[in-house]
């Protein structure tokens, strides 16, 4: 897909991987739609930013679990653009277990639903209210941000970092991007972009990592393959593939996790044999 003059809606650009996302594309001269609810200061400051590169940009404080604010942005959207071409689905919640510890406890009374609600359902909404101006594209492409906490739920050194509803909820990704794929094609290409330890998600930079005890840091580190975590710039270049060159890629995974899911098995000596 050329992407000089396209329409993208990119969630989640007000911090982190969405704004590494959302200046890459910008930087591919696409015009921007983003919606902004929690993180003042970050949003304010993607606000600015974005403002000032005179491209026409566009913000909108926007609650992505609510589905008539959901149509209310789509409706804006509308006004705005003639057609939509990128949507980077990038919303979730996590309650890592390392900070709110188990469902339990009183203060996570809604935590499960909040995880389901934020990092399931309002994919599902976005994706909904968005179809008919990607429907109006010759050309359109979604990606759907997940973590690998879908493949290796609570379990091994993830475990202090991935919760029971967090790694469900990412689970139920994968059964959306293979229907919407269905649904969309041929025009609209669907894929899932399955993250690891990411720095300022899940990694470095977030305050589950800070409350991590060395030993553990060091355990998901050995876990990793390439012994290190991922970037945003990483994510972005992973996000800019998918939606400029996977011309022939629909309904699938790509996993960008440095080998987390791999790690752990060691290969043996191919033994000597006895015939």
């Amino acid at each position: 897909m050329k992407l000089t003059g396209k329409n993208a809606l990119v969630l989640g650009a007000s911090r982190g991987i969405g704004r590494a996302v959302a200046h890459k594309l910008a930087g591919q001269g696409v015009r921007l739609f983003l919606p902004w609810f929690d993180w003042p200061e970050s949003c304010r400051d993607m606000e600015e930013e974005f403002a000032a590169m005179n491209m026409g940009h566009r913000t909108m404080r926007v609650d992505l679990c609510d589905p008539d604010s959901v149509q209310a942005m789509a409706g804006c959207m509308a006004e705005e653009f003639a057609e939509l071409h990128i949507l980077v689905n990038n919303i979730e919640r996590g309650g890592m277990p390392v900070v709110h510890g188990g469902y339990h406890r009183p203060v996570n009374r809604d935590q499960w639903q909040l995880e389901m609600e934020t990092t399931l359902h309002a994919k599902w909404l976005v994706f909904k209210q968005c179809l008919p101006l990607l429907r109006r594209a010759e050309e359109a492409a979604v990606v759907n941000i997940s973590s690998i906490a879908a493949v290796t739920g609570r379990s091994g050194p993830a475990g202090l970092l991935f919760n029971d509803g967090y790694a469900a909820a990412n689970r139920g990704v994968g059964s959306l991007t293979e229907t919407w794929a269905r649904l969309g094609a041929p025009s609209i290409r669907v894929n899932e972009l399955m993250l690891g330890l990411i720095d300022h998600r899940h990694g470095p930079g977030t305050r589950g990592w800070d409350l991590l005890e060395p030993n553990a840091k060091e355990q998901l580190l050995e876990h990793t393959l390439l012994k290190r975590t991922g970037t945003p710039k990483e994510v972005a270049d992973a996000v800019l593939f998918l939606i400029r060159d996977a011309s022939f890629m629909t309904g699938a995974t790509l996993r960008l996790d440095g080998g987390f899911v791999l790690g752990g098995e060691g290969i043996p000596d191919m033994p000597g044999g006895v015939v």
